[in-house]
């Protein structure tokens, strides 16, 4: 392998049924994925956590429950960072800056805690959310990895 193959990033993507059994699925591949990084534990639970909190709001708030919808995840990493993007192609989110609020919930009966945007932009070090009325939502999160190794060296 040349040093220029060394330096190059690496990738993946899913996609899946927006059914509520996916989510761990979904969890499960992301922290599969970024261990060739070496993260630390609290690192894999913060980037599961996150995967979590995205997956169930496109199943319970983009499709409102239909298994039909799709929810896409892809993943890149550069370095020593990893790029997450989830999507759906669901209703959408009316107001972005309302739906971020801490504790605010479109579906309150569901015993909701309206905490996964908040959730989400605390984990990561970089947080972008961007969703259009009968469009769907696309969250894109950045995250640094300081791999294990590092912290004992």
């Amino acid at each position: 392998m040349s040093a220029d193959n060394q330096q190059a990033g690496n990738f993946m993507s899913l996609k899946f049924a927006a059914k509520s059994e996916n989510e761990s699925f979904a969890r499960v591949t992301v922290a599969a994925f970024v261990s060739q990084l070496d993260p630390t534990m609290e690192e894999i639970t913060d980037l599961k956590t996150v995967v979590s909190e995205a997956v169930t709001n496109s199943i319970i708030h983009g499709y409102d429950g239909n298994p039909e919808g799709v929810v896409s995840i892809s993943a890149e990493i550069e370095g020593d960072t990893i790029t997450l993007v989830i999507e759906d192609q669901g209703r959408g989110i009316e107001d972005l800056e309302l739906a971020k609020q801490p504790l605010y919930t479109s579906k309150p009966e569901l015993e909701r805690s309206g905490m996964g945007f908040t959730i989400m932009e605390n984990f990561m070090d970089e947080f972008d959310l961007h969703s259009e009325m009968g469009g769907g939502t696309r969250i894109r999160m950045k995250k640094r990895i300081v791999s294990k190794k590092a912290l004992y060296n």
